[in-house]
């Protein structure tokens, strides 16, 4: 399910982005997306590969990976970011939800640490470390 406003666009944050055609309040579930569980080997095999980027820990252990459908995989990072995910490991989906209310037109985030204000660097792109949305 992705609600029917969201759409991808090029963002002025880095490449592509998910966008709202409407505006939206907090706590809306904008997208649950269901996703595609690796074992702990593919995903050593996906580690290698610039799709690392875009999978996400799974798992209690966090020893496997998922895929995640729909746009979850485009959503830029920020802290603190307007939008939360939840994994449900036993349904095989992620939730994402708003946390504050998003006007039109603007870019929906998600902070790729799982808490919508974790400060910690990123792993991958520090660039993409951008601080506070209403900067």
């Amino acid at each position: 399910m992705i609600l029917p406003c969201l759409f991808v666009a090029p963002s002025p944050t880095h490449g592509k982005g998910v966008f709202t055609s409407e505006s939206l309040e907090a706590g809306t579930t904008i997208e649950i997306s269901p996703v595609i569980v690796l074992s702990s080997t593919e995903r050593t095999h996906i580690d290698k590969t610039c799709l690392h980027d875009y999978i996400f820990e799974w798992g209690d252990d966090r020893s496997l990976a998922a895929v995640a459908l729909g746009y979850l995989s485009v959503y830029n990072h920020a802290c603190p970011s307007n939008c939360v995910y939840e994994m449900d490991y036993e349904a095989g989906l992620i939730r994402v939800m708003t946390v504050v209310a998003i006007q039109q037109g603007e870019e929906l985030y998600i902070n790729y640490h799982g808490d919508f204000d974790n400060s910690s660097p990123l792993w991958f792109a520090t660039d993409l470390n951008l601080g506070s949305l209403n900067s």
